[in-house]
C-alpha cells in the first residue's frame, strides 16, 4: 500500500464503486464520472453469489470480488477510485478501499459513513484528524453544513490531505457523499431492488455517452 500521491497532474475521469446485497447475491456497481462536470459517462454492474460471510473488520473479503468485477466491466480509463468503505481507517490499517486499490493498482480513497475505530481530534475547519494511539489514520469530513461527518482515509497511492481535498471537491449540491460514491450507491441500490422483485440477472453493463 502506498500512502503518498501517485496521481496524474490533471484528473479527467473519476470512478466510484459500491456493493449491495439481495437474495443471497452480491451486486458490485461501478461508475466513471467526467471531471470537472462530475457527470456519469459509464456505469457497470455484476451480480454474483455472495461467497464470504459478514464478519466485522473483514468486510473487504466479502466485497472485493464483486467490486473488482464491476470495475473491470467499465471499459473506461479512470484516474482515481472512490470506494464505499474504509482504507487505512481500519483496525488492521487495510480495509476494503486499500484492498481494492492494491489489487487494481490504482489510486483509491476510502469513504465510510460510520466511524470504525479511532477518535476524532480537533476540527480544522471542515475536517478533523482521526487518531488511534497517536497515529493519524483518517479524517472526519463535514461535506455539508447540517449533515453528519463522513470518514475519509487513504486507500492506495494517495495522501490523506489529497483524499480530503478531493472528497470536498467531489461533493456537490448539498449531498453528504461525494458524487462517485453517490452514483455507485444509486446504481447498486437500483439493481438490488430489481432483484428483489424479479428473477436475478447474473451480470450487466450500461454505458452512457
Amino acid at each position: 500500500m502506498v500512502k503518498s500521491d501517485e496521481l496524474p497532474s490533471r484528473l479527467e475521469r473519476i470512478a466510484g464503486v459500491d456493493v449491495a446485497y439481495a437474495r443471497g447475491l452480491s451486486i458490485g456497481a461501478a461508475v466513471v464520472l467526467e471531471s470537472p462536470s462530475l457527470e456519469v459517462v459509464s456505469e457497470a454492474y455484476v451480480v454474483v453469489p455472495t461467497l464470504f460471510p459478514y464478519i466485522p473488520t473483514l468486510l473487504s473479503f466479502r466485497e472485493v470480488y464483486p467490486a473488482l468485477l464491476a470495475v473491470k466491466r467499465l471499459g473506461e480509463r479512470f484516474d482515481i477510485l472512490f470506494v464505499d468503505g474504509n482504507g487505512v481507517l481500519h483496525p488492521f490499517r487495510a480495509g476494503f478501499a486499500s484492498h481494492l486499490g492494491v489489487v487494481l493498482d490504482v489510486p483509491a480513497i476510502g469513504i465510510a459513513k460510520k466511524l470504525l475505530c479511532g477518535r476524532i481530534g480537533e476540527w480544522r475547519g471542515r475536517w478533523a484528524p482521526i487518531l488511534d494511539g497517536g497515529e493519524v489514520i483518517g479524517a472526519a469530513v463535514r461535506t455539508s453544513e447540517r449533515g453528519r461527518a463522513i470518514y475519509v482515509s487513504i486507500g492506495h497511492k494517495v495522501s490523506l490531505e489529497t483524499a480530503v481535498r478531493l472528497t470536498l471537491w467531489a461533493t456537490r449540491g448539498g449531498s453528504k457523499l461525494p458524487e462517485p460514491i453517490r452514483a455507485a450507491h444509486s446504481l447498486a441500490s437500483r439493481i438490488a431492488r430489481d432483484l428483489r422483485s424479479s428473477p436475478p440477472e447474473r451480470a450487466g453493463r450500461s454505458p452512457r455517452s
